[in-house]
């Protein structure tokens, strides 16, 4: 796991002034690798790489990048782990390829020099991110793993190409302007993240995950090609579903997610995993004790203001484990003396509160190791959302059965008594009023992807109230669902979950906290050949009895008593209502009063004054909005 960025622009600048480039570049990530640093550059075509190496595998000066392929003719900047570099590695010396070291960059460069960049790039199963530079034929190529697992922006800033593992490596670059893209902004103020491809700036995107972009000049045109798609498979899935019965459908999700669980214990660093005590972290902590001879590492963190406390049942698990369990029980002090720093870890307005405790259980974790597993990907491609059980079995799959004409009148009904509820006093009948016009959307279904858009991604509603000219982009929840008439509510919402609000919420949210404090963190639930089985699996497999997961919970049931892991399902919970009406507010009311020119023409600042109202009063909960207004001004603040 490490970091990397690059420049291309027209030649003319020394050598010297190029490696100047890439290690200011590379310096403004530096936790990303603390271990080690490179650059390589081409003057004769203006070109610049810089590396920094947090080492994993093959410690040795060997595994030290950029490196240059055994004839010279690549050379590659890569962050990230190929789970099956071994196996490739294997092929490649029966071929006639030799190597230096241990490292899997080291086996990339060799699967391109044997079988070409694009069928190599391919063949990879894991985490990545890749920059590769032809040598021979002048190209450069872009790469990023098929989840969006390893970040990967990219873009032109006054004539010269960037491209890094994080924003603020590109903006250490004296070409880079900063301006505010409106549409990216439109689209954090509705979602919390700015969806790919998007990014805030102007000019800067993220490269699709499962995609190439291939360049032969600094100034050519960022057309990307996949080599991986979801589509594809969600299709080939769809096609050829899994036939067999509930024991046969256990063992192969039992076997496939042990061989996943191996593959990424490859390490020659200290190893653990965080542990929650819910089923996708449980399973993957019951597979590393089972695979390991010594007790596991694990980690995790609790609120005590919280309306629960995961750290009794994960403790509860790593004592049935027999795990080497560490808990750290944060005080609301710790918490928020995290939050003044989020702009500088989190380098794109980013609003989901996880991140407080995903950074906090980074941290305690890397005090003891250097990779940390996680279950991330399991409600993905298992089928563990709330909206995946009532897009199965809900009130949402019942009143999808309705006709259409009994759907639009419910609908109108509801959304009547909503308005009506609206003007009663009292801030009872505003919790109301929000409660009908749920419901009022629920029987105005009319397709996945405009439901999915305005009532699961969107559901405050507030995308485009609280700026004054808000936009309406386009982005993957403005186009038509490509998945045919094979797919019910269950996997549509499942396929929008994974092309947007995995990559681009969730692992970014892991990927920065991770590696803010120098950890490494590897995802098995999102193997692709996980993933692959996922999408053959009915829905029947993944939810059933009004749970979700069903089938993880059954292999789970193999390793760890039911009574156990049988609870309500809960995210981590964090008081950001009640912070914010407490410790939080007078950094809330400075923020909100230390706004420039730019940003208050930018924002409607008399519906922000009424939230801001309502919410110290307790007459309505504005705490979701409001914590994604003063990220994005606290992020303004520090970086643009």
């Amino acid at each position: 796991m490490c970091g990397f960025a690059g420049s291309w622009q027209v030649p003319g600048l020394s050598a010297e002034a190029l490696e100047g480039l890439a290690t200011h570049m590379t310096d403004a990530i530096l936790r990303r690798g603390p271990d080690d640093g490179g650059t390589w550059v081409d003057p004769a075509v203006g070109l610049s790489f810089g590396f920094r190496r947090l080492a994993i595998i093959d410690l040795s000066v060997e595994g030290h990048q950029p490196m240059r392929s055994a004839s010279g003719r690549y050379v590659i900047t890569f962050n990230g782990e190929i789970y099956n570099f071994q196996d490739l590695r294997a092929e490649l010396e029966q071929a006639g390829a030799t190597f230096r070291g241990h490292s899997d960059t080291e086996v990339i460069l060799a699967a391109v020099e044997e079988w070409g960049p694009e069928a190599a790039i391919a063949r990879l199963s894991g985490m990545f991110a890749i920059a590769l530079w032809d040598r021979v034929e002048g190209i450069l190529r872009l790469a990023r793993d098929p989840l969006g697992i390893k970040p990967l922006y990219l873009g032109f800033q006054g004539g010269a190409l960037l491209w890094g593992s994080e924003l603020k490596a590109l903006q250490a670059h004296p070409a880079f302007k900063p301006r505010l893209d409106r549409d990216a902004l439109t689209l954090y103020f509705r979602h919390g993240f700015v969806p790919s491809p998007y990014s805030i700036f102007e000019g800067i995107r993220k490269l699709a995950p499962g995609c190439m972009v291939t360049l032969r000049a600094p100034s050519d045109p960022l057309e990307s090609r996949p080599f991986w798609t979801l589509k594809d498979v969600a299709l080939a899935g769809l096609a050829d579903p899994f036939q067999g019965d509930d024991a046969e459908a256990e063992a192969l999700v039992d076997g496939t997610l042990r061989r996943s669980v191996a593959r990424q214990m490859m390490a020659d660093v200290p190893l653990g995993a965080f542990l929650s005590g819910g089923v996708d972290s449980s399973l993957i902590v019951a597979y590393l004790q089972e695979l390991n001879p010594r007790p596991v590492k694990t980690f995790c963190i609790g609120f005590g203001e919280s309306g629960f406390d995961e750290t009794l049942h994960a403790r509860a698990v790593a004592e049935h484990l027999h795990t080497d369990h560490t808990e750290w029980r944060v005080s609301p002090q710790d918490a928020l003396d995290l939050v003044p720093q989020l702009p500088d870890i989190y380098d794109e307005p980013f609003a989901d509160p996880a991140m407080i405790p995903t950074c906090l259980v980074s941290r305690l974790a890397r005090k003891h190791v250097t990779v940390s597993l996680s279950g991330d990907g399991g409600d993905e491609v298992f089928g563990g959302y709330g909206h995946h059980l009532s897009a199965a079995e809900g009130r949402l799959a019942a009143t999808a059965s309705l006709p259409r004409g009994v759907r639009a009148a419910a609908a109108l009904g509801a959304g009547s008594l909503a308005h009506l509820a609206a003007l009663l006093p009292g801030g009872r009948a505003a919790f109301l009023g929000d409660a009908l016009a749920s419901r009022a959307a629920t029987y105005g279904l009319k397709d996945p992807v405009a439901y999915y858009r305005d009532h699961v991604a969107d559901y405050l509603g507030r995308g485009g109230e609280l700026l004054r000219e808000a936009r309406q982009p386009a982005y993957l929840l403005e186009e038509a669902l490509p998945l045919g008439d094979r797919a019910g509510l269950l996997e549509a919402f499942q396929y929008l979950d994974s092309m947007m609000i995995l990559p681009d919420e969730y692992l970014a949210k892991v990927d920065r906290a991770t590696m803010s404090v120098s950890l490494e963190g590897r995802v098995p639930l999102l193997d692709t050949e996980v993933v692959e089985l996922g999408w053959r699996l009915p829905g029947h497999l993944k939810v059933r009895g009004g749970r979700g997961k069903w089938i993880l919970r059954r292999v789970l049931a193999k390793y760890i008593p039911s009574e156990i892991i049988d609870r309500p399902k809960h995210g981590f919970s964090v008081p950001v209502d009640a912070w914010l009406r407490g410790p939080l507010r007078p950094w809330a009311e400075g923020l909100l009063r230390a706004q420039d020119p730019e940003t208050r023409g930018l924002l409607d600042e008399a519906l922000i004054a009424r939230m801001w109202r309502e919410h110290q009063a307790g007459v309505r909960q504005h705490g979701t909005s409001l914590w994604r207004l003063l990220m994005f001004l606290a992020w303004k603040a520090r970086w643009d």
